[in-house]
């Protein structure tokens, strides 16, 4: 398996912005799939954005134009840049490593975002 480690969760207020981090015990380059979920409470932990080892991004439609996700592959991280936030973006955020290939269906610990003013 893969050990993920998210940083960079916080308060923030409507309209504020964050960046948030996952380091990656395996060569993120070498991984099918990593992507960012996020889970509310009472609610299912759902897709936030997906980046292919190819490159390919995809995002959820409530977060499409405010979110972008990104990589490098030197440090191992995968970056999940948050803007125009908004209260119900608030959530527990999840990094995930998959690849079928080897198995791999790895999540971090989660970092907590909340907006709220």
């Amino acid at each position: 398996q893969v050990q993920l480690v998210e940083s960079g969760g916080g308060l923030v207020q409507p309209g504020g912005s964050l960046r948030l981090s996952c380091v990656s015990s395996r060569n993120i380059f070498s991984i099918k799939n990593m992507g960012w979920y996020r889970q509310a409470p009472g609610k299912e932990r759902d897709l936030v954005a997906l980046m292919s080892s190819g490159g390919t991004r995809t995002y959820a439609d409530s977060v499409q134009g405010r979110f972008t996700i990104s990589r490098d592959t030197v440090k191992n991280t995968i970056y999940l840049q948050m803007n125009s936030l908004t209260p119900e973006d608030t959530a527990v955020y999840y990094c995930n490593a998959r690849d079928s290939r080897y198995s791999i269906d790895s999540w971090g610990q989660g970092t907590q975002v909340t907006v709220s003013s």
